[in-house]
């Protein structure tokens, strides 16, 4: 495993970085988040290890062991939850089998946007034929289907996992956003189905879209929101405000990604990229780290906790394991558990295979 250079000289540079200062939001209880074991999340069940966002990923992500299964929704023609990263269907990740029916004028479906296709047209579709490029270790299911929000529900209920968390994102492209189901309508659809699952209490919502995430707040208070962010959507020192903001501008909070998050109703955790160029190695001296220990401790001082994604690198995990923060999302849960047992932390308990009634 890569090693970090440097560490103590890079470390230092990134704490000496100066506090930016933000308007007055509304005041939490003082001191840091209550203290629970490090959050480990496969991203779209683990893309490194099984093909993503499939039952056999997060069927794997729960055997293996991990704390939170991660997951992207996006909202087909017909109103069905679906689970998939991509607004538009990915010919890296499905490709077209048959039409729907005789005739579809709409085929093939790859290549078109979810919110234009009904949940029949796109369950057409073969979305585990290859391994994905760019994961050798991935483990491809031929055949694999796309899922549905509830699918997922209900792997965890059969596998009676009442400690393993579900991450639910709520893919609106805000700076796009005729290409993805209206705001109000994605969230809704998705809240819905959040509150029949009966899985309410395991489940937190993400988004890059802060607007969803006030209309989440709005729709059930007791959920817990977590802000996605990259350093581009917050737009600093850019004319008006962010589209991704949920009506802030970062400039009113003096750019600080942590105080203006804080300003959304329901957001308990934030989740920044890691660094730049996103995915990068901090053994690297081109890579810029986001994540540093001052805005980790500044994240705590609000008690707010800081879940990095995506991380694959070691250096990089070891690094942000360095600033404090309180999990990670991840491609590679058996990777990470590895790291994480070589540092010293508690495991998630992997969670054994239902038994078969016969």
């Amino acid at each position: 495993m890569k090693r970090i250079a440097s560490a103590g000289l890079l470390l230092g540079a990134l704490l000496a970085q100066p506090v930016l200062a933000g308007p007055a939001v509304a005041a939490r209880p003082p001191g840091p988040p209550p203290r629970v074991a490090f959050d480990l999340q496969a991203h779209r069940g683990g893309i490194g290890e099984r093909t993503e966002s499939s039952i056999s990923s997060f069927d794997n992500a729960l055997h293996t062991g991990v704390s939170t299964l991660e997951l992207d929704t996006q909202i087909t023609k017909d109103a069905k939850v679906v689970v998939t990263h991509d607004r538009q269907t990915n010919p890296d990740v499905c490709r077209d089998t048959a039409p729907a029916t005789p005739g579809d004028p709409q085929f093939p479906y790859v290549g078109k946007y979810v919110k234009d296709l009904t949940l029949a047209q796109l369950k057409t579709l073969d979305c585990g034929f290859q391994q994905r490029p760019g994961y050798p270790e991935q483990v491809n299911t031929p055949g694999s289907r796309m899922i549905e929000l509830s699918d997922v529900f209900d792997l965890v209920k059969s596998h009676r996992a009442n400690k393993v968390r579900l991450n639910v994102e709520t893919k609106v492209e805000a700076g796009a956003p005729e290409q993805t189901a209206p705001r109000e309508q994605f969230v809704r659809l998705v809240q819905r189905e959040i509150a029949r699952s009966g899985l309410s209490r395991q489940v937190t919502v993400q988004s890059f879209d802060w607007g969803a995430l006030r209309v989440m707040n709005r729709l059930d208070p007791s959920l817990p929101l977590v802000a996605l962010t990259n350093r581009d959507f917050l737009q600093v020192g850019q004319p008006g405000a962010s589209p991704w903001l949920g009506g802030l501008d970062a400039d009113d909070f003096g750019g600080d990604f942590v105080a203006a998050a804080d300003a959304i109703p329901g957001v308990t955790t934030l989740s920044p990229v890691d660094g730049f160029p996103q995915g990068c190695s901090v053994s690297d001296p081109a890579c810029e780290p986001y994540v540093t220990r001052d805005m980790v401790q500044r994240a705590h001082d609000r008690r707010l906790k800081v879940v990095p994604w995506t991380v694959d690198d070691p250096a990089t995990f070891r690094y942000l394991l360095s600033t404090g923060v309180d999990g990670i999302i991840t491609n590679y849960p058996t990777r990470a558990r590895a790291i994480l047992a070589a540092e010293g932390y508690k495991l998630p308990r992997p969670v054994k295979q239902p038994k078969q009634v016969e």
